[in-house]
């Protein structure tokens, strides 16, 4: 007699679907309509990008970095990626604080030095405080919705079809990309392949990147038919709609005056 298998040891236990966001519970813009959440961001960074006062450039970051606290976001994930977003900034502080002085007709390198200028270190932190404080709203804001809920925002808000169809399949299908490129190194690894500054290497290194672009092509028509095939006729139907309440209002109507007085301070300073 053979004896039935346990229902519970032969089906798998159920996969929780990870959320797009990096909030790590309740927070202040979690709630909040995608919408607001897109204006507000949006209208943030446009103001940053034309400070020229570092002073309130040091102001906006404060207020968005208050933001990103109170906003119920993971502080490992906050912490890492703002270390990814300033090794980027790093390479300013590597470049931008310096010029190339020429002190006499060129003829030959001797007669070009480096020389930090006090205009070169300015600008530098300028842009530093402008790029993190751009980045704190954007991830206090965007970084609690989910990604389709910022694509149905933008939909919502009339952005062109084609451009917010463009967001969603690359958000989509960037991992698949990633994950063809993993199975690459992998069969390069088994081949044992080792990277070295030689010929070899940058010919291998040109044909990962040409299969990897062969099999993205590759893959994009085989979804590109499945999605006629399920009646895909170029364009994303809007199902379900956002509702507006009250802390909407109340949340943009302070951010509003938040930038009203980030714009005051920099007319009085400029």
């Amino acid at each position: 007699m053979v004896e039935a298998p346990d229902k519970a040891a032969t089906c798998p236990a159920p996969v929780a679907r990870s959320r797009g966001n990096v909030s790590s519970g309740p927070g202040l813009c979690l709630s909040l309509d995608p919408r607001a959440k897109l204006l507000c961001a949006l209208a943030f960074c446009l103001l940053a990008s034309g400070l020229n006062s570092r002073p309130v450039a040091g102001v906006a970051l404060g207020l968005s970095l208050v933001l990103a606290l109170v906003s119920g976001l993971d502080l490992l994930v906050l912490c890492r990626r703002t270390l990814a977003v300033n090794v980027f900034v790093v390479l300013l502080w590597v470049f931008l604080p310096f010029h190339l002085a020429v002190d006499e007709p060129l003829t030959g390198l001797a007669s070009l030095h480096l020389a930090p200028t006090p205009g070169g270190l300015g600008l530098a932190w300028l842009i530093t405080l402008k790029a993190n404080a751009a980045f704190f709203v954007l991830i206090a804001l965007l970084g609690t919705s989910e990604a389709e809920e910022v694509f149905h925002a933008m939909a919502h808000m009339y952005v062109p079809a084609k451009l917010v169809t463009v967001f969603f399949l690359f958000h989509r299908y960037v991992h698949v990309i990633g994950q063809e490129r993993a199975a690459l190194t992998t069969a390069m690894r088994i081949r044992c392949f080792k990277a070295r500054t030689d010929v070899h290497t940058y010919r291998s290194y040109a044909y990962l990147v040409g299969m990897l672009l062969a099999r993205s092509l590759d893959r994009a028509g085989r979804v590109y038919q499945a999605m006629r095939c399920r009646g895909y006729r170029n364009r994303f139907w809007l199902l379900d709609h956002f509702h507006w309440r009250l802390r909407d209002t109340v949340f943009c109507s302070l951010f509003a005056l938040a930038l009203a007085i980030l714009t005051a301070l920099h007319w009085s300073l400029s």
